[in-house]
């Protein structure tokens, strides 16, 4: 399944670099891996993820949906906040069930500009809220670091994940991405991520491709430590307001 992913990442990545419009749209590159952006002041962007994650490729009747909708908005040209709102679709042999699934209130805050020093630093907050409000919520935070190079970008998120609890534990978790733009419109990379808790990891290819008010990315990762899931695949839809 994995090889099938692949080989329609390639053909997708085919079609796609053929196309030739200018992009000023202010997109990202990867679709697990946070970069050095935030929206310009006063900009509105709505984001669609949709998440599929797959235990076991050889029983593709189990398999996890999930769908986040992101209402982002630029307070600064430096600092955004945003709102999602999450659904989760849970497939087995047996039944499928859709159900909403909570809400994320998320900042992002750029320390200096772009280039001004040897690493762009860019620093990351979110409140996960589940659907049952009995239930704690969970922290996340995230210290981005990130370096262009000419046509080439490198990325990485230092991760750290807590329930709002006193019993509870930190989870320390990352993110990290490579990627080359072959044209204003269009990128491809290579993703990485993983619990450095749990020992599970994944890495996998990723595309780009952006026009003015609308930029479409699509990565598939494969899990590489015990107990990570096969496969996961995410689609990430930005249009700007």
């Amino acid at each position: 399944m994995f090889r099938e992913i692949l080989f329609k990442v390639f053909c997708f990545s085919a079609i796609l670099s053929v196309l030739t419009s200018a992009s000023f749209a202010d997109r990202r590159s990867y679709v697990w891996t946070y970069e050095y952006v935030t929206m310009p002041r006063g900009m509105v962007e709505v984001e669609y993820y949709n998440t599929l994650e797959y235990p076991d490729t050889t029983n593709p009747k189990v398999n996890t949906w999930k769908h986040w909708v992101e209402l982002e908005y630029g307070l600064t040209d430096n600092w955004d906040v945003s709102m999602y709102q999450t659904f989760k679709q849970t497939n087995t042999a047996a039944a499928n069930t859709l159900s909403y699934d909570g809400f994320k209130l998320r900042t992002r805050y750029r320390l200096g500009e772009r280039g001004s020093n040897p690493v762009d630093m860019l620093l990351y907050a979110e409140l996960i809220e589940p659907n049952d409000l009995s239930k704690a919520g969970v922290f996340e935070g995230k210290v981005i670091l990130a370096k262009d190079i000419r046509m080439l970008n490198f990325s990485y998120n230092y991760i750290i994940k807590r329930e709002l609890t006193e019993a509870a534990k930190t989870e320390n978790e990352f993110a990290a991405g490579a990627s080359v733009e072959l044209r204003p419109t269009f990128k491809i990379g290579l993703e990485a991520k993983g619990n450095y808790s749990t020992g599970k990891h994944y890495v996998g290819p990723t595309i780009s491709w952006a026009q003015e008010k609308f930029w479409l990315n699509f990565g598939a990762v494969r899990g590489l430590g015990n107990g990570a899931n096969d496969l996961q695949t995410r689609l990430l839809i930005g249009i700007n307001i």
